[in-house]
């Protein structure tokens, strides 16, 4: 490749619990510096309330550049469940267009992956969940991409199935990896909670790259609002975590999944090495 793909990797931006200096700090580096694609990896609102989608698809049409967007635990209707059973994505048909759209690149793609369900057999049903659906439709597009052209698949939940209290963060989770490592995917993007990592998780069929992006929120875990500026030049993928502040990446990644996006308040639970843990749980409404 003459010139490297720069990709925006953004996440959790939550609007209801919106930070606008850091929406507009990055709206104005998607126009300064025009990348490729912009990879928005769920959690769009807050509590999937028709303001907050008109807020929402708003700032995401006003983007200058192609854009894929994932439907994230966040967005499906919490206060009304006829709706979300029977049209979970009413509230959000303004980016209908952006909703799991593979993107297409000479050489590198986009693929999708839905980690979200209407309903789970658990009681936390804010957790990912890839069905046999979800997962066909995401292995059909890859093993459909021209002869040498490379992938990443977004998603909202990390697909690491145990973390750090040893409970289920996405069902099916490993399962997906393990098909996704026999197709050498780059990296599965995903958000979800609210601190950046970039984590290798291994598979009976090799490893899989696991990156994730911080909030672009108010709702904050241990590292400030951040989102991944990614770069491909055909055999090397770099990740750097942009924020406000101008951490070092290093200081802005965490070396574990946790199990939320609460902020950590036991021992074992992981902290970046910027550790900005807010002193109170984030508001949720």
């Amino acid at each position: 490749m003459s010139d490297p793909y720069l990709l925006f990797h953004l996440s959790d931006i939550h609007f209801g619990l919106e930070d606008n200096r850091a929406l507009d700090w990055v709206k104005q580096q998607i126009a300064d510096k025009q990348p490729d694609a912009v990879a928005i990896t769920g959690d769009l609102t807050m509590r999937a309330r028709q303001h907050e989608f008109d807020a929402a698809c708003a700032w995401i049409r006003s983007l200058e550049a192609p854009v894929t967007v994932e439907v994230g635990n966040h967005d499906l209707p919490y206060f009304n469940p006829v709706q979300r059973f029977f049209d979970p994505y009413k509230r959000i048909r303004a980016i209908a267009d952006k909703v799991e759209l593979p993107i297409d690149l000479p050489g590198l793609a986009i693929v999708p992956l839905k980690t979200v369900a209407r309903w789970q057999p658990r009681p936390n049903w804010s957790k990912g969940w890839v069905t046999e659906a979800a997962l066909e439709r995401c292995l059909t597009r890859l093993d459909a991409l021209p002869e040498g052209t490379r992938a990443l698949v977004a998603a909202h939940h990390p697909l690491r199935e145990a973390g750090t209290q040893g409970t289920a963060l996405t069902r099916h989770g490993q399962k997906a990896m393990t098909e996704l490592a026999k197709r050498e995917v780059l990296a599965v993007l995903s958000g979800h909670v609210h601190d950046a990592f970039d984590l290798t998780q291994e598979t009976v069929q090799g490893s899989v790259r696991m990156i994730g992006a911080g909030t672009l929120s108010r709702r904050l875990r241990s590292t400030p609002p951040s989102f991944n500026e990614l770069r491909w030049d055909g055999a090397q993928l770099a990740v750097q975590v942009r924020n406000l502040e101008g951490y070092d990446t290093p200081e802005m990644m965490i070396t574990e999944v946790p199990e939320d996006a609460t902020p950590p308040r036991q021992p074992d639970e992981p902290v970046a090495p910027v550790d900005q843990v807010p002193p109170s749980d984030p508001p949720v409404h």
